[in-house]
């Protein structure tokens, strides 16, 4: 029988109960499980025997589906091969797509069709209501998480992120944000609020370029936490008035652990911005720095480069009692978010 999932218990006691239930496991797991769980790969198509052996022997914990998908039944049978390999070693995988809305969508034919902009001068309920429609086609395509919304407030004309943001005004940021949020999770689906602590002043992409922001707008991660958002995406961009040594925010321990989980009060999983990207890759150690500064789950939108990312996390915790506890701690909330999403084998 499939388990319920959390959802049903208030946030905070659902969160405490689900690692309470992860920790000694957790603490228990061989270490390159423990790397493993902690690693998002990518895939843009059916997978191939060295992807599926990677999955079954527990080396990721989660997959992004990136490119193309013809149909919900073909994403749904790559879902179910995926998940019978993890399976063999008892641990589920985490599914992830980007269903922002617009043009920024895995699954074109569903919603939202709008992009955040379209949705920005429409009320709270329309973005709930297409959220839930989200929700729903994820779930028939066996995807458990989305990487929406886009939380970040729209702060210049020549932002990059043009209209995948909602608004220039943070208030209407935080209610759609908070609109999207319930529609997906009412619809078991984990939301992810992004871009932490903002993107809204940069003019170049992070995936492209190193990025310094001068100017956030706190308030829509603020309510979007307050609505019981499981994932919190971290920037790649540095923020020299938020963390004086010019660290990206996903090194950051200031930002993450201080102003995330501490004022801002997060208690669930914090997800990096791609790790391959200039910034990060360049950086070396990047995902034992990453998971150091809070970084529960490390995304990699390249089969590759999550392979050396595992590879050089394992390494470094191999020498670290310091990060085993982190990998353990990072596990915890990863299990913890599994068990709200109702994921077993």
């Amino acid at each position: 029988m499939r388990p319920l999932p959390l959802s049903w218990l208030p946030s905070s006691v659902a969160a405490a109960l689900a690692l309470a239930l992860a920790a000694p496991a957790a603490a228990a797991t061989p270490l390159h499980r423990l790397a493993g769980e902690t690693v998002m790969t990518a895939l843009a198509g059916p997978p191939r025997a060295s992807f599926l052996a990677q999955v079954r022997d527990g080396d990721v914990g989660g997959v992004i589906l990136v490119g193309q998908w013809r149909s919900t039944a073909q994403m749904a049978e790559v879902v179910r091969t995926l998940q019978s390999a993890a399976c063999e070693h008892g641990t589920p995988l985490l599914l992830a797509v980007d269903q922002e809305g617009g043009p920024t969508r895995r699954l074109p034919w569903a919603a939202p069709a709008e992009s955040a902009s379209a949705l920005g001068i429409r009320d709270a309920a329309h973005t709930e209501h297409e959220a839930r429609a989200a929700a729903a086609a994820l779930r028939r395509a066996g995807i458990s998480i989305d990487l929406a919304p886009v939380a970040d407030t729209r702060l210049s004309p020549a932002n990059f992120l043009g209209s995948r943001t909602f608004s220039s005004d943070p208030t209407v940021v935080g209610q759609l944000a908070t609109a999207f949020v319930r529609g997906l999770q009412t619809g078991g689906v984990a939301a992810t609020a992004k871009h932490f602590p903002g993107l809204g002043a940069a003019k170049e992409n992070t995936d492209q370029h190193a990025v310094s922001v001068q100017l956030v707008r706190l308030q829509p991660f603020r309510d979007a936490i307050a609505a019981g958002v499981r994932l919190v995406m971290m920037s790649n961009a540095s923020y020299p008035h938020l963390d004086p040594s010019g660290r990206p925010a996903v090194f950051s321990r200031t930002i993450i652990t201080k102003l995330l989980r501490g004022s801002l009060g997060f208690d669930g999983v914090v997800v990096s911005d791609a790790l391959d990207a200039p910034t990060p890759n360049a950086t070396p150690h990047a995902p034992a720095r990453a998971i150091d500064a809070g970084v529960d789950l490390l995304l990699y939108t390249s089969g590759s480069a999550a392979r050396r990312g595992y590879e050089s996390l394992l390494a470094d915790a191999s020498t670290s009692a310091r990060l085993r506890a982190q990998l353990a701690a990072a596990v915890e909330r990863i299990r913890g978010l599994k068990a709200w999403l109702g994921s077993s084998c």
